[in-house]
């Protein structure tokens, strides 16, 4: 009989306890995983890290004015598709300092991680790329990409950041010494990052990949 091993008690016993071990360990891994991920979450909400997710954001210096805006946010995942890449942005970030939010990045590695970058915002800005070789009437911008996770205080919060900025403006910073318009007073933070990327963009200008916008 193909059930013949269940008149063995010994057999029978073996198989039902294998059975409860299995879906016992299967719940415990199950709980174990969502408390470890709601712990994680918890000690992330209390100190206002996010780590696991980048913004992409373009800095612009009009008229006096510094003005962020956000071009959009994801998670690390979406933008780096290699899980290494993930993992080699997620420890850059956590070795940034109040002096230097620029990613700490081997120099091998940089190209290949601001080109995930690259891409990720490029996609944004192709209808403009389509119609500029269509011959309609725009003309190229050229921004450069770098990345950041700024230690800005408890009270902020603290993501890897994508900055866009203008080349021509970050080539001819104009304020090392001076402040622009702000429009929120903690935007202060974000000039002394962009300070730091001027000086950065002159001796290792690796850190930076440009990308051509056509409006």
């Amino acid at each position: 009989m193909t059930f013949s091993f269940l008149n063995d008690p010994e057999t029978y016993r073996r198989i039902v306890v294998s059975i409860v071990i299995f879906f016992f360990t299967t719940l415990l891994s199950f709980l174990v995983g969502r408390y470890w991920g709601w712990y994680q979450a918890r000690q992330s909400w209390k100190k206002k890290e996010f780590l696991g997710r980048i913004i992409v954001s373009l800095n612009s210096l009009t008229d006096g004015l510094l003005k962020i805006r956000t071009i959009f946010e994801r998670s690390l995942e979406e933008v780096f598709l290699n899980p290494i890449a993930v993992e080699k942005i997620r420890r850059a970030s956590q070795r940034t300092t109040p002096e230097n939010p620029i990613l700490p990045i081997s120099k091998e590695d940089r190209w290949y991680l601001l080109n995930f970058v690259l891409n990720a915002v490029s996609e944004r800005f192709v209808q403009g790329l389509v119609r500029f070789d269509a011959c309609e009437n725009l003309r190229p911008v050229t921004y450069l990409i770098f990345l950041t996770c700024e230690v800005v205080g408890e009270d902020r919060i603290r993501k890897v950041r994508a900055m866009m900025i203008r080349k021509d403006h970050l080539v001819s910073f104009p304020y090392h010494d001076s402040m622009p318009q702000l429009e929120q007073e903690w935007h202060s933070d974000r000039v002394h990052t962009l300070r730091r990327a001027a000086q950065t963009y002159r001796t290792e200008p690796d850190h930076f990949l440009s990308l051509e916008i056509y409006v």
